[in-house]
């Protein structure tokens, strides 16, 4: 299945991809948030170039399990791109995949000033492998990975 993953921030968002079979995941680019227009714009022409069959986009929930203010503008994000882009979009718990990505960077040996380059696009990695570890569950109303419609799954 082709995979795209977003880490969506206030500033900017990480897009992340991986290879068919999902045994490797790469950060792709960054995109400096301009409109939500243009920044979906350029999300859809990759997910239509690399024919993507689902978008996972990190839903940043807080650690005592509520969505606050940020978690609100990403649920909107995951909703204006699901109508934009043919294929399936599926929000999942991202806690902590920022500061895990700091945190591959860091062991690296990355420099301070590369690793904010890169930071959003490690962490879209982080959320898209832990997608894949998790067996890529399909979208449902309960579990870990949340739809953003009742868009329905394509083959």
């Amino acid at each position: 299945m082709r995979l795209l993953a977003l880490d969506v921030g206030e500033r900017s968002v990480g897009v992340a991809g991986c290879d068919p079979l999902g045994v490797t995941t790469t950060g792709l680019y960054t995109i400096r948030r301009q409109s939500l227009e243009r920044d979906i714009e350029q999300v859809s022409r990759t997910v239509t170039e690399r024919e993507v069959e689902r978008v996972v986009v990190g839903l940043p929930i807080s650690m005592d399990d509520t969505e606050g203010a940020i978690a609100r503008k990403v649920r909107s994000f995951a909703s204006a791109l699901d109508r934009s882009v043919e294929a399936t979009v599926v929000l999942w718990d991202e806690r902590l995949s920022t500061f895990e990505a700091e945190s591959i960077l860091r062991e690296a040996g990355v420099h301070w000033k590369k690793r904010k380059a890169v930071i959003d696009q490690v962490a879209a990695e982080v959320i898209l492998r832990s997608y894949i570890d998790a067996g890529c569950p399909q979208p449902s109303n309960e579990g870990p990975a949340f739809p953003v419609s009742e868009k329905e799954e394509r083959d």
